[in-house]
């Protein structure tokens, strides 16, 4: 009997159970594996456009940095040399940008090029010039095949001089992208860009936090900047003074207008950003500024002069809502007033408004803001994929 109990252990497997389990499982990693392996290569294989942007002017730091959500290594925004990459829709994005990026000095890595660059007055257009004829140069030796350009546009939409680059008039430039409401955006290789915040200052891409919604501002309104003579900006000084607005926001304003920002200022800028809750945001050149997106960064809503400004900026065949044709189609939630005397009815406003309004509000514009920059990045990519992969139609 004994025996037997012995033979019937050698049968019994007490592990059997688990081997069974283990092999199920094997089986199951593999399977995840080779799945894994599948879509590792399908990815690649998804991978149909390599782009080189070449980050020429600081808008493209608005580009990268805060449309894109891109990193740049090294992080020191000083230094020579900076660049990142990304993989977007079907497209690899790497990006370049740096005094050390210059024609001829630095390895062309994809047959796509974007060029941004600054063309807002002459001396930067005839630096961007040379941009364009080395890539041309580049496109004529096969070293490149097609390239788009994001410009900084001149403030009064001055931008006659880039007409001869386009494709569609005997140049080599496939899509244009461009600042401010130029007449001839047509939504096929014309396309307008948004203005973004000031890079070159450093303005920084900013995380919204618990306390930007939910604290309590000190001030109702901001307004650090230039006050012009005769423009206005004093219309708008003398409205606030009258009615004592002044005690009730963060101004600052200055006669002269300041490239370089000290620390201390650039600092008082952000915290005056962040401590109210309205943000006055006047014409300058153009009716577009930094300000509104940098108010979009700390959920301080910006109150904006809805005015046209002198030059030849306006609407184009596709929009009739100059200025701002770009913000309004993607119905930014701002304040939008003819003039300044309807600020003091709009400060009214704000005073009887409660603690828990302003963080809706707040709300609203910090999710409208990043939905705007995650529209633009979309956007950006359908355009180039469209117009720079050969079309699936056989």
């Amino acid at each position: 009997f004994l025996g037997h109990v012995a033979l019937g252990n050698e049968e019994w497997n007490p592990w059997e159970g688990d081997e069974k389990n283990e092999l199920v499982a094997s089986q199951q990693r593999y399977e995840a594996n080779l799945k894994m392996i599948k879509s590792a290569r399908s990815h690649l294989e998804q991978t149909r456009l390599r782009v080189q942007i070449w980050g020429k002017a600081a808008i493209g730091l608005y580009l990268w940095q805060h449309i894109f959500g891109g990193h740049l290594e090294p992080a020191d925004a000083t230094a020579q040399w900076r660049e990142g990459s990304q993989k977007a829709g079907k497209t690899y994005f790497s990006f370049i940008t740096g005094p050390s990026v210059v024609p001829g000095y630095f390895s062309v890595e994809a047959e796509n090029v974007v060029l941004v660059l600054n063309g807002r007055e002459k001396a930067k257009i005839a630096y961007a010039a040379q941009w364009l004829h080395y890539a041309q140069t580049l496109i004529q030796t096969h070293k490149i095949q097609r390239v788009a350009v994001v410009l900084l546009g001149n403030e009064q939409c001055k931008n006659e001089w880039i007409q001869p680059y386009l494709k569609r008039n005997g140049g080599f430039v496939n899509l244009l992208f461009v600042t401010y409401d130029y007449t001839l955006v047509n939504e096929e290789d014309i396309f307008q860009w948004p203005l973004g915040v000031a890079t070159y200052r450093n303005f920084p891409v900013v995380e919204p936090s618990w306390s930007m919604l939910h604290d309590p501002r000190s001030y109702l309104c901001n307004f650090l900047g230039t006050v012009y003579k005769n423009s206005s900006r004093e219309t708008l000084m003398e409205i606030l003074k009258q009615d004592g607005l002044d005690k009730l926001c963060w101004i600052a304003a200055r006669e002269q207008w300041q490239p370089q920002e000290t620390n201390e200022s650039f600092k008082n800028y952000q915290d005056a950003l962040l401590q109210s809750d309205l943000t006055l945001c006047p014409v300058g050149i153009n009716t577009e500024c930094y300000r509104i997106y940098e108010a979009c960064s700390y959920g301080s809503l910006p109150v904006i002069e809805d005015v046209m400004t002198p030059g030849d900026c306006g609407n184009s065949s596709m929009y009739h809502s100059a200025p701002l044709q770009l913000l309004k189609t993607m119905g930014a939630p701002f304040i939008f007033i003819k003039n300044w005397k309807e600020l003091p009815a709009v400060l009214e406003k704000e005073k009887k408004m409660s603690l828990q309004e302003k963080i809706q509000r707040r709300k609203k514009l910090l999710e409208w803001y990043r939905n705007f920059k995650a529209w633009m990045r979309q956007k950006f990519i359908n355009t180039l994929e469209n117009s720079f992969l050969p079309s699936d139609k056989g």
